[in-house]
C-alpha cells in the first residue's frame, strides 16, 4: 500500500545521524530516516539498557551503541528526543564528542528553556536549531514508532538568533523529507501557542479522567464500562508518557499558567450561561466551536471519520 512518502532520496541529507532516546518519535525518526535515506547511517542510544537491546532486536538503526560518547561521534546530526527536562544534562555530557559543524536539534514540546539549555551547553562550533514535529500518540518505546508518523503532519523549528542559515535550510529539507511541512518561529511564540493547542489540553485530560479515578468504585467501574466518546479521548490523552509531561508542565509553566487562567475564566462563564438557563449563549459558543473542528479537518490535521479520525499505523 502506498505510504505517500514517496521513493528515498538519491543523496541523504547526513551522512551519520545520531538519535538520542528512543521513544515514539526516535523510533519514528529511526523508520522514516533509512525508508527515505534521509542519513546514510543512522545511529540509535537511549540511556536505558533494555531499550538499547530492543532496538538492536528489532533492527532499529545501522548502530546501537553501547554509550552517549560513542553515539554521537562523527554525527553530523544529532536529535535529541529525550524529555526536554534531560536536555541539559544530555547536551553537557555529549558536547565534548561533538564534531565540528555538527547539527544539534530536539523534538521537545517546549522550545524556550531547550534553546537556552543547548545554547549554554554546548560549543561554538556546532549549530543548535530547535524543532518540534507536532506528531504523536500515546504509545511509547521503541516498538511505538512508525515512519510515517510525520506525514502531512507540521513541525515547528525555532532557531536562535544569529542561528546558520545553511543549518536551518538543511532541517527543513530534513523534515520535508520526512513528510512533514515546516513553519519557522520564535521559541517564545512557539511555546504560548502550543500551550493552548496541547498542554493545557493534556493537562486538562489529566485531570478529568483524575476526578473520575477518585470516584467511589462502583462509580468509577460504571464510568469505565459507560464511558462515550469524548471521556474515552480523554482517556488516550491521559495515558500519555507520564515523564514527558510533567517536564513539559514545568518547563513551559509560564505559558501554560497564562493560558490556563484564560481557560478559567471562559470556564466560569459558562457556568453562568448554564445556572442562568443561557441557551442562546451556549448555542452560540458551541458554534463557533464547533467551525475550529472544521477548519482542522480543512487543514488536513485530522479526518471526521467516526473513529475521531485516528487511523491505524502505516508501517
Amino acid at each position: 500500500m502506498p505510504d505517500g512518502l514517496g521513493a528515498a532520496l538519491e543523496e541523504p541529507i547526513f551522512e551519520r545521524a545520531a538519535i538520542i532516546g528512543v521513544g515514539l518519535i526516535g523510533s519514528s525518526l529511526a523508520h522514516v530516516m533509512r525508508r527515505k535515506g534521509l542519513a546514510r547511517a543512522v545511529v540509535a542510544y537511549d540511556a536505558s539498557a533494555d531499550v538499547r537491546t530492543r532496538a538492536r532486536e528489532i533492527g532499529l538503526a545501522d548502530v546501537v551503541p553501547e554509550s552517549l560518547a560513542e553515539a554521537v561521534e562523527g554525527a553530523d546530526l544529532v536529535m535529541l528526543c529525550a524529555p526536554v527536562g534531560a536536555m541539559a544534562k544530555i547536551a553537557a555530557e555529549m558536547a565534548p564528542h561533538l564534531k565540528p559543524g555538527a547539527i544539534v536539534s530536539d523534538v521537545g514540546s517546549v522550545k524556550a528553556s531547550v534553546a537556552a539549555d543547548l545554547g549554554e551547553a554546548l560549543p561554538a562550533h556546532v549549530h543548535v536549531v530547535p524543532g518540534h514535529p507536532v506528531a504523536g500518540t500515546e504509545q511509547s518505546g521503541p516498538d511505538a514508532g512508525f515512519a510515517t508518523l510525520f506525514r502531512n503532519r507540521w513541525t515547528i523549528l525555532t532557531p536562535p538568533e544569529g542561528a546558520d542559515a545553511q543549518a536551518v535550510a538543511r532541517m527543513t529539507r530534513f523534515w520535508e523529507g520526512a513528510g512533514a511541512h515546516v513553519e519557522t518561529m520564535a521559541p517564545a511564540h512557539h511555546d504560548l501557542v502550543l500551550a493552548i493547542t496541547s498542554h493545557v489540553p493534556h493537562l486538562i485530560a489529566y485531570n478529568i479522567v483524575g476526578t473520575a479515578s477518585d470516584l467511589e468504585d462502583s462509580a468509577r467501574a460504571e464510568v469505565i464500562k459507560f464511558s462515550a466518546g469524548g471521556f474515552r479521548d480523554f482517556t488516550r490523552i491521559a495515558a500519555s508518557d507520564p515523564v514527558m509531561w510533567r517536564d513539559i508542565f514545568l518547563a513551559n509553566k509560564d505559558a501554560v499558567l497564562e493560558m490556563l487562567g484564560r481557560f478559567t475564566e471562559d470556564l466560569t462563564a459558562l457556568q453562568r450561561m448554564i445556572r442562568r438557563g443561557d441557551g442562546e449563549g451556549l448555542e452560540t459558543l458551541f458554534t463557533r466551536t464547533r467551525a475550529i473542528r472544521r477548519g482542522i479537518i480543512d487543514l488536513g490535521q485530522e479526518t471526521a471519520a467516526p473513529d475521531f479520525g485516528r487511523r491505524a499505523k502505516e508501517d
